[in-house]
């Protein structure tokens, strides 16, 4: 007997169907039932499910052989393969560079936001030089047919199927060997040896872990739809995150025309890289620049606005931050927050009351990020703490103005990584002003702009008073 076989065999001996209950609600194990998940708190969500190994359910299906026996770190192939690119460019770049062959993609986001509008676009646009099947258990392939045709979409050569066994999908893919497969949703597949309800905990668990075992035992990129909570977060067991190789949320306002799509893990390039689409009667448009989005201010200047340089993934964004602070009739003023860390926001305020010499304990404080856009890193602290004061003070900025910096809780201005790249982003949208942390400034002069590094928040609340 092989090694292979050998290991795969002594494994699968070990191997035992066990019984646990799983809360429906967080995907928590116990031994036992009980009346209330400890983990989400949650009353009568436990059901009873056996469980089989991964091991033995690979067996079952196949894929036993994938064991593979023991060997050195430098035996390993390390081979980069060859990516396939989608045709959009905002969506290889969130990517990393393209689809990986082998890879599992999780694509998320809330009801219309254009999951699958934009998973049609690509699956027909790849089809004519790639095999490739789009599988929905959702919609009805004449509704499938129906957008495809709205959005005037080759459709010669795309294979789709309406299915929502797993075990049916596996031996359709086992016939006609897609290089691309998408699973439209996870939350609707099933496996009949699982005694549990689609969109359970137990069956989005098993029914992901089968298809990304078989894409990776078929080489065939895996894209997978996933449904989100009112939260806002993935729907489903958390430990389906851990599974996938990228995981992507295309999210957007209800009332907007734009989207963003974010990753929040990938294996094959960069965390929290960022793309742009606009949504339109034709489909999904990538934005070729992004900054103009974010940038689209009043004429004249208006107290309470001023623009930032965020970096997201691999390049930087130019966005309006703005801020209302007016006087609060209530006991508790409000701290509200939107595309903003609140509690960050709370601290700030703390600082500008310490280190600034400014008092708004007793006025409600709006912060916003223009375009929909969700801000995560520090460089936005000195934009927003310089948004207030502005609406504090009545008084407006100079529209060619721009900041970055995180503030610290001694009141200094901390640098923050990639300043040149913000600073020729900036002179490349017109700014001819910049407030920067001082270990932010430029070696060779950036042309056109006129820089104040500072190293306190109190020298920036001079610098916009000059």
């Amino acid at each position: 007997m092989s090694g292979a076989s050998s290991v795969g065999a002594d494994v699968a001996k070990t191997a035992k169907t066990k019984t646990v209950y799983v809360c429906s609600d967080c995907g928590a194990e116990y031994a036992k039932w009980q009346g209330q998940c400890t983990e989400c708190k949650a009353w009568n969500t436990l059901s009873r499910l056996s469980v089989e190994t991964t091991v033995v359910r690979a067996r079952k299906r196949g894929f036993a052989g994938e064991f593979q026996s023991v060997q050195t770190l430098a035996e390993v192939s390390s081979t980069d393969l060859p990516r396939l690119r989608t045709s959009m460019n905002e969506l290889d770049r969130v990517l990393g560079g393209g689809l990986v062959p082998g890879s599992a993609v999780l694509v998320s986001g809330s009801p219309g936001a254009g999951k699958s509008t934009l998973l049609i676009q690509v699956m027909c646009n790849l089809a004519g030089q790639h095999r490739a099947l789009y599988v929905t258990g959702e919609e009805s392939l004449s509704q499938v047919a129906m957008r495809a045709r709205r959005l005037n979409l080759p459709q010669d050569e795309l294979k789709v199927m309406a299915q929502t066994s797993v075990d049916t999908i596996i031996a359709a893919w086992e016939e006609f060997k897609p290089d691309l497969i998408v699973i439209d949703s996870i939350q609707v597949m099933y496996l009949e040896d699982v005694d549990s309800a689609p969109g359970g905990v137990a069956q989005v668990r098993e029914s992901a872990a089968t298809l990304i075992q078989h894409a990776k035992k078929m080489g065939t990129v895996l894209l997978l739809v996933g449904h989100v909570t009112k939260e806002g977060n993935l729907a489903g067991p958390r430990v389906l995150e851990h599974m996938i190789d990228c995981f992507i949320m295309l999210e957007g306002e209800p009332d907007s025309r734009y989207r963003t799509l974010r990753s929040s893990k990938n294996r094959f390039g960069a965390v929290n890289e960022l793309g742009i689409f606009a949504m339109t009667d034709k489909g999904m448009q990538e934005v070729a620049n992004p900054s103009a989005i974010f940038l689209s201010r009043a004429e004249e200047p208006t107290p309470g606005s001023i623009v930032m340089v965020v970096w997201e993934g691999t390049r930087p964004l130019l966005v309006e931050a703005q801020a209302l602070v007016d006087a609060s009739a209530l006991g508790n003023p409000r701290r509200v927050a939107v595309g903003f860390e609140q509690n960050r926001l709370a601290m700030l305020l703390a600082v500008l009351h310490r280190h600034g010499g400014l008092q708004v304990g007793d006025q409600d404080v709006f912060v916003n990020a223009v375009g929909g856009i969700r801000v995560a890193e520090t460089s936005s602290d000195l934009a927003m703490l310089l948004a207030v004061v502005s609406s504090f003070r009545n008084r407006a900025l100079a529209s060619d103005l721009v900041c970055f910096g995180e503030v610290g809780l001694s009141g200094e201005i901390r640098p923050v990584p990639s300043g040149q790249e913000r600073l020729r982003e900036a002179a490349k949208h017109g700014f001819r002003r910049a407030i920067i942390p001082r270990g932010n400034m430029p070696k060779q002069p950036i042309e056109g702009v006129q820089i104040t590094p500072v190293t306190r928040l109190s020298e920036a609340l001079d610098a916009i008073d000059a």
